[in-house]
């Protein structure tokens, strides 16, 4: 028998079972004081559930949540059209290790602004003097920074349009515009929140945004860099892609008609600055960290999951893997996850106070073995070449510096070459999505001089072709899995270092 699911809508909430948390507070009365650029599966399960959480405290009415997506495409429309029928509405269900899940349904955004349609609208909310915080969830890549030189670049095709005028298409260009609309009038400027897996991501946010103003006007771009508030922020919740058949499952196992549904896991982390001038939720009464040591967090993090988030795609994928807690179910895939973390970043990072790094390890590969996420390693490899040099960087220099242990670093360098053909040990093809990668890098990748992977532009500047004992390590490996496998590669490196 078919089950018969229960539409979502602000009218269904109360006939949606017992087992199914709702909003406990007055929605109609909540007005939109935050605008979100890139409402993404990320966004949905962290920052708006810290935000919803907020709304249940009384007085906090003027913090709702208001959607922005700025890519015109089916996809999207169809995504704008389903909570404009949903009244914005959507459920998040988490998953803890032990395979212990809970449903809610998240009420924390009230609008929902599909932007090519109506740039105006963008402009007119985000012109608002009810709004003032902008977040963003953009992409590490989104910032529109050259890898080399850090410098926002003014010639990307949208961002070029963006200043010649007309509607915006850009986060850049609907921000600067409405900080300078919000200057003529005299309204006080909004904070602009990052929460994108970058370090730095406030300051990242900050130079993005006072460049892209300054090509404008350099008046702007000064009143920008004086009255804007950027805090930096660490954030952390594994939140996979939901393809048809886990939509299915998450709407059967909640009853629940729900054309957007979420996933996550049960762990999340959210480390942030204090510095609102605007305002701001009570963010510190549901579990946000309001600390100002948020770089301790992100080097811990980026260096420890992040770079062992990508550490297992390269070698997972090409060992025919391609769900993460499949792949770490590997012996030799968690060795290698657990040998990096143990010798060579740990020793190398000096981490938050009161922290324990041992601790974070064991969580991190706790989290990566949850089988309910199903967390898809296509989507961890999606621009690794933004990743590499984010992630992993700090450890190769000290490595590099300190004469540290440079294997496993090369093999990772050598799967991704590998990975970069688009096929994996069996011979059986995946789809590789590089943006980062220009013309001449791959000219570089494809020219048979393993050691051209290791020039193109966002490793360059690292100089790990020039350096000979990681070079001949790195060129060993490509050696070695081209001739056998990156499975039997990896054997020989485990016993290697035994």
């Amino acid at each position: 028998m078919e089950t018969i699911l229960n539409k979502l809508s602000s009218k269904t909430l109360g006939s949606l079972g017992a087992a199914i948390a709702v909003p406990g507070y007055d929605r109609s009365a909540v007005r939109p004081g935050i605008v979100h650029f890139g409402l993404g599966n990320f966004h949905r399960v962290h920052q708006a559930v810290y935000v919803d959480r907020c709304l249940h405290k009384p007085g906090n009415e003027g913090w709702g949540i208001c959607g922005v997506e700025l890519i015109d495409v089916p996809a999207t429309r169809a995504k704008a059209e389903a909570y404009r029928a949903q009244d914005c509405l959507y459920t998040v269900t988490e998953y803890a290790p032990d395979g212990a899940a809970s449903t809610r349904v998240i009420g924390a955004m009230v609008d929902y602004l599909h932007a090519p349609d109506d740039p105006e609208a963008v402009l007119a909310r985000l012109s608002h003097a009810d709004t003032r915080i902008v977040s963003l969830t953009i992409t590490e890549g989104g910032y529109n920074l050259d890898e080399t030189t850090g410098v926002f670049k003014l010639d990307t095709p949208e961002v070029a349009l963006d200043l010649a005028g007309g509607p915006p298409r850009t986060a850049f260009g609907y921000i600067v515009e409405a900080l300078r609309r919000r200057r003529e009038q005299g309204t006080k400027p909004f904070t602009v929140m990052s929460c994108d897996n970058l370090r730095h991501n406030g300051g990242t946010a900050r130079k993005a945004i006072v460049s892209f103003a300054r090509a404008r006007d350099a008046g702007l771009a000064a009143w920008i860099e004086a009255e804007v508030d950027f805090p930096n922020s660490m954030v952390d919740r594994i939140a996979p892609q939901i393809p048809p058949e886990v939509k299915e499952r998450l709407n059967k196992r909640s009853g629940i008609d729900d054309a957007v549904p979420a996933l996550g896991e049960t762990f999340s982390q959210w480390v942030l600055e204090d510095d609102f001038r605007a305002g701001r939720p009570p963010f510190e009464e549901v579990g946000v960290e309001m600390r100002d040591d948020v770089p301790a967090f992100e080097f811990m993090k980026g260096r420890m999951l992040n770079a062992s988030h990508i550490l297992l795609a390269m070698p997972g994928i090409l060992m025919g893997y391609r769900i993460v807690h499949e792949a770490l179910g590997d012996t030799r895939l968690h060795r290698l996850l657990e040998t990096f973390l143990d010798r060579d970043a740990i020793p190398r990072i000096e981490g938050p106070k009161g922290v324990s790094l041992q601790a974070y390890k064991n969580a991190v590969l706790e989290r990566f073995s949850n089988p309910a996420i199903n967390d898809q390693l296509l989507r961890i490899a999606f621009d690794t070449t933004a990743k590499i040099p984010v992630f992993h960087s700090k450890t190769l220099e000290m490595l590099l510096a300190d004469g540290g242990d440079l294997r496993r670093e090369a093999f990772f360098l050598a799967c991704f070459g590998a990975y970069l053909t688009g096929k994996d040990d069996r011979g059986e093809a995946f789809d590789v999505v590089e943006p980062r990668l220009s013309e001449q890098d791959w000219e570089l990748v494809r020219g048979g001089n393993p050691l051209d992977l290791l020039r193109t532009s966002p490793f360059a500047k690292l100089g790990l072709a020039e350096h000979l004992e990681f070079a001949k390590l790195y060129a060993g490996y490509v050696a070695s899995i081209q001739a056998t496998s990156a499975g039997q590669t990896l054997e020989a490196l485990l016993v290697e270092t035994a």
